[in-house]
């Protein structure tokens, strides 16, 4: 019998197949004890193959799986554990670009090797859960045969290039960037001035600046399209903005060039690139991004280093090569454009059209999005819209980075017949785009840094919003909402309108589900502006306080004000006060629901904080404390709205002391008053003895505290990148004071 790899024969490309064989040898080598496990974590990840949590009591292989919290099979355990637990595989997909031969390959391999479902990412690439690490060579070569790469698709290199994914036919754009974003992608792959830095590094290009389709501003590099007449003739360039990130502590990124001409992008990618490999962080992960070494440097330093890079760099042909053949990578129409026939449509299909349906630049086409849950199609699923790319537009369709698909050059006359199509595979929603396709990162499900369930959360809200959005007012149809399980932004809460992040906090001795209630963020304008956490809700009340935030605006807005501007007018306090009441905790006795996680049929926990008088006085002191940080950094932010920069940063390292204190008098009742003692007592008795460290974060946030300590020692001057960043900062290190309580019991 014939088996696929003799069917193959020598599809994959030379490169890509030395590469997967160079894996499985490692991969061999850690099996047989012969490659340190650090060495491998590094090896399997840049080739896109990740750790997976357990403990979510998932079924698999009508199984309940074990707690196994750790990357597919205990890599740190040893050979005798390593090929027991199923992990997750990345799969990048430039500018979320795909064939339809390269769709069939991933609907093979998502039946074959994982659980039937695909996962679209914000980076427009595909993950698969649940598959087994002796499975990934074969997984790679057969992907790699239809041009697909898992290569860095983690790892501390260049992730996937995302791009806007209606480039080309988009009424707004300057230009198409699909050619660049490929050209980029092919360039830094595997390229040596991208294989030492000390964290990942992401780049986004968009046509425009308006849209949301890059989200330009939080990337390390992002480019926007743009054109400028230089002696008589058009030249077409890029504004570049450099050190945008989100996670933990976001920075939006600064604008490193007005107008870079194209023949430029590649090699100042690179200069970049090399400035950041030669002098980035490398020993504290936590600190190692593109922001923080731009932060370090200063801007103009680092521009200056990195102009100096450009300057001396060898000549690469492929930083032009491209150039020659910009329309490689357009899309040609299938059929005809011709108008949508007259008829009586049914509602439903209005209804779609009115969501899901946008006109081309091209007249007569349209695109459209195939709204999917939460990011999930099943394998059955792909296989019908392959048939159906088939028959309406040719040859390819892309991905976005709000985790749904885009068909381009859909003939106006194919709509309705369109609609039914993918009505039969279960994938017209009528609610695509709007407020009821909200966005979540994994959370709780799969991802081993998940608190709180952000997809049990956003798939609630918007079952419960799909229900009532025909009823809902125009102003808040497209609000976004996004939601992520902790405080690293996957799931992008910061640049929401609406975000929430997951928390936990203890209430009466025992751990509740939570999310920070995250508001100013901006959407619009390619991500333009990152909002900050007002309040912890428990899970169970967050669609209550969204019902609520919503009514407030419809109900108070001015004119046609939209919600950003609408809470920057009224002030973050305002809105905490509407949602005051729905903090509050009941008794398990009275309503157990609170003390589940949305979706999880199990108990969030229980913790047992002790019996004793003495030890109930420093509960009750610790717990009151911790409130009174939470609500200083609530007061840093007011007086950041109303421009105190000096006040904000000042109130920020207050809520900071505040925790501080809270946790080491739990170790030393007797500490005192003295701000020096404190900070001291906290270093030897929690940061030394790692009380304060978590599995993966370890002494980060701390690390955040005593910096901050020694500003206000030094007497810094605040700024309003300051304030900011030192309030993201308390908000973190106020979070890991609650956990680190809940760990003490």
């Amino acid at each position: 019998m014939t088996t696929w790899k003799e069917t193959l024969g020598t599809s994959i490309p030379p490169v890509l197949g030395h590469e997967i064989d160079s894996y499985e040898e490692a991969f061999e080598g850690k099996r047989e004890g012969r490659i340190e496990s650090t060495v491998f974590a590094e090896m399997r990840l840049r080739r896109g193959v990740y750790g997976q949590r357990y403990d979510n009591g998932q079924r698999y292989d009508g199984e309940e799986t074990r707690a196994l919290n750790y990357p597919c099979g205990d890599l740190e355990k040893g050979p005798d554990t390593v090929w027991d637990a199923p992990g997750m595989m990345r799969i990048k997909i430039p500018w979320g670009g795909m064939s339809t031969a390269q769709m069939e390959a991933l609907a093979e391999v998502a039946e074959e090797y994982s659980d039937g479902i695909l996962h679209i990412t914000t980076r427009q690439d595909v993950q698969l859960h649940f598959v087994h690490i002796e499975d990934t060579p074969d997984l790679m070569r057969r992907l790699a045969a239809v041009g697909i790469t898992t290569r860095e698709a983690c790892g501390n290199v260049v992730r996937n290039v995302t791009g806007c994914p209606r480039s080309g036919v988009c009424s707004t754009e300057t230009f198409d960037v699909t050619p660049y974003t490929q050209a980029i992608h092919e360039f830094v792959l595997g390229h040596p001035d991208g294989q030492n830095f000390g964290r990942k590094f992401k780049i986004a290009l968009s046509g425009c600046d308006t849209q949301s389709c890059g989200l330009i501003r939080i990337h390390d590099v992002g480019g926007i399209a743009r054109t400028r007449e230089i002696d008589g003739e058009l030249k077409r360039g890029f504004e570049v903005y450099v050190a945008g990130g989100l996670g933990a502590v976001p920075y939006q990124a600064q604008l490193f060039e007005e107008f870079m001409p194209e023949e430029e992008i590649l090699p100042t990618i690179q200069a970049i690139g090399r400035v950041f490999a030669r002098l980035g962080e490398k020993r504290n992960r936590m600190r190692a991004r593109l922001k923080f070494l731009v932060k370090k440097l200063g801007f103009d330093e680092f521009k200056r280093l990195v102009l100096e890079e450009r300057a001396v760099l060898d000549e690469d042909h492929r930083w032009t090569a491209f150039l020659a053949d910009l329309h490689e990578w357009d899309d040609k129409p299938l059929k005809p454009a011709a108008p949508l026939p007259e008829g009586d449509y049914p509602a439903e299909f209005a209804a779609w059209r009115q969501d899901s349906v946008i006109p081309q630049r091209q007249e007569g086409y349209a695109m459209v999005t195939v709204g999917l849950p939460l990011g999930d199609l099943t394998s059955v699923q792909m296989r019908g819209l392959i048939e159906l790319v088939r028959k309406y537009t040719g040859d390819t369709c892309r991905s976005t980075i709000e985790q749904d698909i885009l068909l381009r050059w859909v003939s106006l006359s194919d709509l309705y017949d369109v609609y039914k199509d993918l009505a039969a595979l279960g994938l017209a929603r009528a609610a695509t785009g709007t407020i009821a396709d909200a966005t979540a990162c994994p959370g709780t499900d799969t991802c081993k840094l998940g608190i709180s369930a952000s997809r049990g959360l956003i798939g609630e809200l918007n079952a419960r919003l799909s229900a009532k959005l025909e009823t809902l007012d125009p102003a808040v149809r497209n609000i976004r909402v996004k939601a992520s399980g902790c405080f690293n932004s996957c799931g992008q809460h910061h640049v929401a309108d609406i975000g929430f992040w997951g928390v936990s906090r203890k209430i009466r001795g025992q751990l509740v589900p939570h999310f920070q209630l995250v508001l100013g963020g901006q959407w619009a304008n390619n991500g333009g502006s990152y909002g900050l956490a007002i309040v912890a809700i428990p899970s169970k009340n967050v669609p209550e306080v969204l019902d609520r935030v919503l009514d407030h605006y419809v109900a108070d807005r001015q004119g046609d004000e939209s919600f950003h501007d609408y809470v920057t007018r009224i002030g973050k306090k305002a809105v905490r006060e509407q949602v005051k009441d729905l903090t509050e905790v009941p008794d398990f006795e009275q309503d157990s629901s609170y003390y589940f996680d949305w979706g999880d049929y199990r108990r969030y926990t229980v913790a047992d904080i002790g019996k004793g008088e003495c030890a109930g006085e420093v509960v009750e002191s610790t717990e009151f404390d911790l409130q009174a940080s939470e609500r200083e950094v609530f007061e840093a932010q007011t007086l950041l709205d109303s421009a105190d920069v000096s006040g904000a940063a000042d109130i920020a390292y207050r809520a900071m002391f505040l925790a501080a204190k809270a946790l080491t008098r739990t170790q030393n009742p007797a500490v005192g008053e003295d701000s020096e003692v404190i900070v001291g007592e906290f270093r030897t008795r929690l940061y030394d003895t790692e009380l304060i460290f978590d599995k993966y974060a370890k002494g980060k946030f701390a690390d955040y505290f005593f910096r901050a300590h020694d500003e206000v020692q030094e007497k810094v001057p605040a700024s309003a990148d300051l304030a900011r960043t030192r309030i993201e900062e308390a908000q973190l290190f106020v979070e890991a004071a609650h956990a680190c309580f809940d760990r003490m019991g």
